[in-house]
């Protein structure tokens, strides 16, 4: 049941970037229909303000963020298969979903790295590699996932993508 209300709040936090995202970009609004989060936070480890990025900043952050709400989609709906698999003592499908939510974390890490390189605002390019190093930080042990540093780069991010 811990492990249930982990996973709950990982997804709180990893599906909230990625609705705000969409509602900037024209997409879809979030489920909530919620403002972004970023709206009223602070900043992060960065300091200051943060502005939108420069640049080629539009193209990076649409790209990062796409990767980012394909990844998280992916990697979450994973680790409620592996759960449930192991709730259920199912061990060969908890293995298959453990396989590939760690590759969607891989590709997803990928993708934020490529972005980060592609990058020309210095601070898009930062904030973007510091989130490639936090998902490559990601297991499927969800108890081990840091909602607080996860949530901190997503404000970061959705400043920096402002529209």
């Amino acid at each position: 049941m811990r492990r249930l209300l982990a996973l709950t709040a990982a997804m709180a936090v990893l599906s909230v970037g990625v609705a705000c995202s969409a509602e900037r970009s024209g997409s879809e609004p979030g489920p909530s229909g919620s403002p972004p989060a970023a709206a009223g936070a602070t900043p992060g480890a960065a300091g200051g303000s943060l502005g939108p990025a420069g640049g080629n900043g539009p193209e990076v952050c649409a790209a990062a963020q796409q990767a980012s709400g394909a990844a998280v989609r992916t990697y979450v709906a994973e680790l409620g298969r592996m759960i449930g698999a192991v709730g259920a003592n199912d061990s060969a499908t908890a293995e298959a979903a453990r396989k590939r939510a760690e590759a969607a974390l891989a590709g997803w890490r990928t993708a934020l790295r490529q972005q980060s390189a592609r990058a020309t605002d210095p601070q898009l390019k930062t904030l973007l590699a510091d989130l490639a190093s936090e998902v490559g930080t990601l297991g499927t042990d969800v108890d081990a996932i840091d909602e607080e540093e996860l949530d901190e780069l997503q404000q970061r991010l959705d400043q920096l993508c402002a529209r």
